[in-house]
């Protein structure tokens, strides 16, 4: 690893740790010439995600985005961020652990049930944006089938 301070390429480890839940490791290292320390991360390297849109368009994976449209579904409810970021975490490895690309709708799919167990008002937010309805009939069919469900789980 070169120093950030001189250039040199030789430094030796003092410390390494992990970092980021286990995601990383954190490296302090010494160099050999200045004497310097300096910090280094190590990661594993990921393929992309690629996520294959409605018009068959193929994008990388964005957990931000998934995140972002979660919030926007939840946003003056009494959702936690804690749980908004559980759930996108959820199906971030979810999404992951499915093969090198996913659509958009199985997606959108993981995101819905996951609301219909968060919060029903957001479910319904992010259902309306998400299966855009083309009537009050479709949209009333899904809060019939969320009230359904809802009537079959126990309490």
């Amino acid at each position: 690893m070169k120093c950030i301070y001189c250039g040199c390429e030789e430094s030796r480890v003092v410390d390494s740790r992990s970092a980021d839940d286990g995601n990383s490791i954190r490296r302090r290292r010494e160099c050999e010439k200045c004497g310097r320390r300096f910090t280094t991360y190590e990661k594993a390297d990921v393929i992309p995600l690629m996520v294959i849109k409605k018009d068959e368009r193929r994008e990388p994976f964005d957990s931000e985005k998934l995140r972002q449209g979660i919030l926007k579904a939840c946003q003056k409810r009494p959702v936690s961020i804690t749980d908004i970021d559980a759930l996108t975490h959820r199906i971030e490895m979810q999404a992951y652990s499915t093969d090198q690309e996913i659509t958009s709708a199985q997606i959108g799919e993981m995101v819905m049930d996951g609301l219909k167990q968060l919060d029903d008002v957001s479910y319904v937010r992010f259902a309306s944006v998400y299966r855009q309805f083309k009537d009050v009939e479709s949209f009333i069919d899904e809060l019939n089938k969320l009230l359904g469900s809802r009537e079959q789980s126990p309490v």
